[in-house]
């Protein structure tokens, strides 16, 4: 072999990227591809499996054709001939071996390059089994074990220390039950409803699911990870849920408890509605239509009030008033809404400081003093009484300004991964999906390259 020739397949086997094989010739084969003829060139493909000791005697040959990623846009297939050699220990039960390298171990008919673009593909680059395997020529099942394998590296074993989590359920599917064939009962086997754990505040995305909607499902988990990350979570940031509240007391009793501010306009939004269909039933004895003047106002009533300009709130008093006491009393609870929304405006944010106490008791009166004037609604009444009940949530709220976004934010990541894989069957694949999706940012982060 010439000397130019040794250069051109020092430079293919760098371009093929496989250790431990050198080109010896590269071949186009008709297709739009090119096979690529390979030999064993690392010295360590010679000991034997079992014993360790180096073989000397040569029985044969064989050639094989591992799959490997493509080279330029070209598929690409290898033929590599390897050597079957006599081990000669007599010690040894390993009568004779063939050739295999780390990165076509024995019996392995794809390389370790391509699995772990088969992996990554899933875990890192947001495409589905089936669109992987498309991709890289590779079937489901093999596609879904590499995306396990480089799942179980690339996630970490334990959730990473945080002073505040999230908590939040989601509903994906349908329940499954079976029937019981003892007691001819039907049996809970897979909850449709998922609880999930975030970081608040870190943006490292989800920590962990559990299926169920209740207290036990919450404690059990929480009580599963490390004493030392326990003790590190100061704040629990959940929505208006009795349940998960009662579950942090009893997992993280050191923990306060934090409300998330969206959940309270939107039980404020729910009650005003809840009282305008009330009262335009009472008026009209039927659902508001086009029209009237309750229509025409309907969506000013969900809108902020700095969000409206001054014909808006004009046209709003002026139907309002045009309807007469009923228009007054859902006016009233317009008023109740952006009242608790001034109260939920002072919680310290990036440009804004930590209110003191003065001037949250004074907002806080007032929307109590304005319910008390119009104690006759009793939707203004549940709000108020709903609002004491999470007040201490409320005002951690106010004075840290953690809120529960990311698991909404994960919740919609997580939704978005189930529609790409039109649904999930097995739900342990299900939440690991979830997890590397709502993950993916903050590992990109951590490992840029």
């Amino acid at each position: 072999m010439s000397t130019h020739d040794t250069e051109i397949n020092s430079d293919a086997t760098r371009l093929l990227g496989l250790e431990g094989v050198s080109v010896i010739k590269v071949k186009d084969d008709g297709a739009g591809g090119s096979t690529v003829y390979v030999v064993t060139s690392e010295d360590s493909a010679r000991a034997c499996p079992s014993c360790g000791v180096f073989a000397t005697r040569l029985k044969d040959y064989r050639t094989t054709a591992p799959r490997h990623l493509s080279c330029g846009g070209r598929p690409m297939g290898i033929r590599w001939r390897k050597a079957r050699w006599h081990c000669t220990e007599v010690a040894c039960p390993r009568g004779s071996f063939t050739e295999s390298i780390r990165q076509v171990p024995a019996r392995m008919r794809t390389t370790k390059a391509l699995r772990r673009a088969a992996g990554a593909a899933v875990c890192d680059g947001s495409r589905t089994v089936v669109q992987a395997g498309r991709d890289l020529h590779l079937s489901w099942p093999i596609v879904q074990h590499c995306f396990e394998e480089y799942a179980a590296k690339a996630l970490p074993e334990q959730p990473q220390a945080t002073e505040a989590i999230g908590i939040d359920e989601t509903r994906r599917g349908k329940p499954v039950w079976k029937q019981n064939p003892d007691t001819e009962k039907w049996e809970l086997v897979a909850d449709a409803w998922h609880i999930g754990f975030v970081d608040a505040i870190g943006g490292r995305g989800l920590f962990g699911q559990v299926e169920g909607r209740n207290a036990t499902s919450v404690t059990d988990w929480l009580m599963a990870q490390p004493a030392a990350w326990r003790a590190q979570v100061r704040y629990v940031a959940i929505d208006l849920c009795s349940t998960f509240r009662a579950a942090i007391h009893r997992a993280l009793p050191h923990a306060a408890v934090v409300v998330d501010c969206f959940h309270i306009v939107q039980l404020a939004q729910r009650h005003l509605a809840d009282l305008r269909r009330r009262l335009t039933w009472k008026q009209h004895g039927r659902r508001a239509r086009k029209g009237d003047g309750i229509y025409t106002v309907r969506k000013l009533l969900r809108r902020n009030k700095e969000d409206l300009d001054q014909d808006q709130l004009a046209v709003l008093k002026s139907e309002l008033e045009y309807m007469g006491t009923y228009g007054r009393q859902i006016h009233a609870a317009w008023q109740a809404k952006e009242l608790l929304r001034d109260l939920l405006s002072l919680a310290v944010t990036r440009t804004h400081l930590a209110p003191d106490h003065s001037a949250i008791s004074a907002a806080r009166y007032r929307f109590h003093a304005h319910i008390a004037d119009h104690a006759h609604l009793p939707e203004l009444l549940v709000l108020a009484e709903t609002v004491e009940q999470w007040w201490t949530g409320i005002e951690t709220y106010l004075t840290t300004g953690i809120t529960n976004a990311a698991s909404e934010g994960n919740n919609r990541l997580i939704k978005l991964e189930a529609r790409n894989a039109f649904g999930f069957r097995n739900r342990a694949n299900q939440r690991l999906r979830s997890r590397c999706a709502t993950t993916r940012r903050s590992r990109r982060e951590a490992h840029p390259h």
